[in-house]
């Protein structure tokens, strides 16, 4: 029972030895997450610039510039960032220092500590959340308005009402003559 474990061991120690050579370990196997999103562990450390076109978790530190156009970054509990930010959406639940420009939406979840401005469509703060800094909302861009077809000019009608040409006739020292009523009015009166 025992020693037919060992034996598997020993033939799986033996075929890794064979692929890769006598003394050479397995080559470690790195797998995109699943879900889409690039994560930065506990441990992780960067300084310097993070440019991506997927979702980003940051759990870890960073300090520099994080340019994510398209896609969103979260930043964990344990996350502490010391950069500018630029991307769709931002998510904080761990402490930032630096100034956050999104397109679409900005969430201070109630863990966050964030320090510096933030320029976006949408804010949301959660109670308990720490904030110091300004907010600039901006409205979304308007779409381009569709060209119409040229419609005929339309001849321009002046109307002038009567009280109007009245007063005109009396600062100029005249007298105008009103219209009559219409019928309906004039029964009445």
């Amino acid at each position: 029972m025992w020693k037919r474990k060992e034996e598997e061991e020993a033939e799986a120690a033996a075929r890794a030895q064979s692929s890769f050579g006598p003394g050479r370990p397995e080559s470690p196997r790195m797998t995109a997450p699943v879900s889409g999103t690039a994560h930065i562990g506990r441990s992780v450390a960067i300084k310097g610039e993070l440019s991506g076109s997927e979702d980003l978790y940051i759990d870890g530190h960073v300090e520099g510039n994080i340019e994510l156009p398209g896609s969103n970054l979260m930043v964990g509990p344990n996350g502490r960032v010391r950069a500018g930010i630029r991307a769709r959406g931002v998510i904080i639940e761990g402490k930032v220092d630096g100034d956050i420009e999104a397109t679409e939406r900005v969430e201070l979840r109630k863990t966050a500590v964030l320090m510096g401005s933030i320029v976006t469509q949408r804010v949301s703060i959660e109670d308990g959340a720490y904030f110091k800094g300004g907010v600039d909302v901006k409205r979304q861009a308007a779409p381009a308005p569709q060209q119409q077809p040229a419609a005929l000019p339309r001849p321009e009608v002046k109307r002038e009402s009567a009280p109007v040409a009245a007063s005109a006739a009396a600062q100029a020292g005249g007298t105008v003559a009103l219209p009559k009523p219409p019928l309906a009015e004039q029964k009445k009166s």
